[in-house]
């Protein structure tokens, strides 16, 4: 989604300053997508009982100490959701020629406040509906989702999505950087396996407190925050919004949806969303089990390497060969050589033990993300008490058995 530099580098996520605007009704056909979503704010700081006004008697009757307490508050509340109309995205982004992050998005400034624009494609439902949805999924709020702020569905029928900017790297470009493949500022165990239970808390949100499923968990689309180490889950409510998501039962375990068009990325989807397009949310729970590798790793899920005596290239899975280093006990060898020997190995071999179970081929077979969730912040707490026991500066690594 994003290129970026060897070190944590500026993000393009965002957020927007809204100002509502009055909006002409318009027909629930397709062919009148493109003036859908006019300017108008979803006001969710209303709910909280929160007013601007100034001119009540008890307000004026309050101290001011209480009146700078009741402002921090309102002021630390999320700004209302937006519907652009997209002449304003177009614009923002000069029609989609300046600062682009990826095919897909671009950074901005909408409003007055930097922002990134996500495209997607529209590829079912009434377009008139996605207003409701979007109100719902714009309530998202989770220390390890980007929030999604803003919307606007134009003619050529494709979703635009805003969100809020945070700086950083993607996690793809943290683990491998292509300017030099020995450094990586994910040097540290503890800062990977605190980005894993970052990802699997924000994932076990989206599915049990927003009642979605996420459908682009990959490592390119989670951003690493500049200082701090802490990962945050781009394109929420993409899927939901573009029509790749059914609207969704209560218990999320075993339902899923069949749709027309597989969205996913090589390496990340699960065997049922390439056979039949099915998604669930055990195909999410598939690609976070790849995330997981990846972190342990610093692999990509899946490469080629030529063979001088073939002459042909040979496909190097990254479930298979933890897969197979877990079985015959070699996993001090398969981890990242970047962390230089010095991680927790038993840690380390339950890590990837969670991860090969979340890559189960048979969906039934995978775990949901609360026990995930679960298990990787035993984990955490585990290498964080492993640490401390140690004692050692940072720069220093530690090797107790040869590779």
């Amino acid at each position: 989604m994003v290129s970026h530099s060897s070190s944590l580098t500026p993000h393009l996520m965002c957020k927007t300053k809204s100002s509502t605007a009055a909006s002409t009704p318009r027909s629930r056909t397709k062919s009148s997508t493109s003036n859908l979503f006019m300017s108008t704010s979803y006001p969710t700081t209303a709910a909280a009982g929160f007013s601007t006004s100034t001119t009540s008697s008890s307000a004026s009757a309050s101290t001011p100490k209480s009146r700078a307490s009741l402002v921090a508050v309102r002021d630390s509340l999320p700004e209302a959701a937006v519907f652009y109309h997209y002449s304003e995205i177009s614009a923002a982004t000069n029609h989609f020629r300046s600062n682009a992050l990826s095919s897909s998005s671009w950074r901005c400034v909408l409003r007055g406040r930097d922002a990134t624009v996500y495209r997607s494609r529209f590829i079912s439902g009434d377009p008139a509906d996605i207003p409701h949805r979007f109100s719902r999924l714009a309530k998202g709020n989770h220390s390890s989702l980007l929030r999604l702020i803003g919307a606007s569905l134009a003619g050529d029928e494709h979703l635009y999505l805003a969100y809020e900017f945070f700086p950083g790297a993607s996690l793809a470009d943290c683990l491998r950087n292509s300017r030099n493949a020995s450094f990586t500022p994910l040097s540290i165990w503890i800062s990977r396996i605190q980005i894993a239970a970052d990802i699997a808390d924000g994932l076990e949100y989206i599915h049990h407190q927003s009642n979605t499923i996420h459908n682009r968990i990959k490592s390119s689309g989670i951003i690493i925050t500049d200082p701090g180490h802490r990962a945050k889950i781009c394109h929420f409510g993409a899927a939901d919004l573009a029509g790749e998501v059914r609207s969704r039962e209560p218990d999320l375990k075993r339902s899923s949806s069949r749709r027309r068009k597989i969205e996913g990325s090589r390496g990340y989807m699960a065997p049922e969303v390439i056979a039949s397009g099915e998604v669930s949310p055990r195909s999410d729970v598939y690609a976070f089990g790849v995330v997981l590798l990846e972190i342990i790793s610093g692999e990509e899920p899946i490469k080629y390497r030529f063979d001088e005596q073939s002459k042909e290239s040979e496909r190097i899975s990254l479930i298979e060969t933890a897969t197979a280093a877990a079985e015959a006990g070699r996993v001090r060898q398969w981890v990242d050589r970047r962390l230089r020997d010095s991680f927790p190995v038993e840690a380390a071999e339950e890590l990837i033990a969670v991860a090969l179970h979340c890559v189960d081929p048979e969906p039934d077979k995978r775990p949901d993300m609360t026990w995930v969730a679960a298990k990787i912040s035993k984990l955490f707490l585990d290498s964080k008490a492993w640490m401390d026991k140690l004692s050692l500066p940072t720069e220093i690594s530690l090797s107790i058995a040869p590779r």
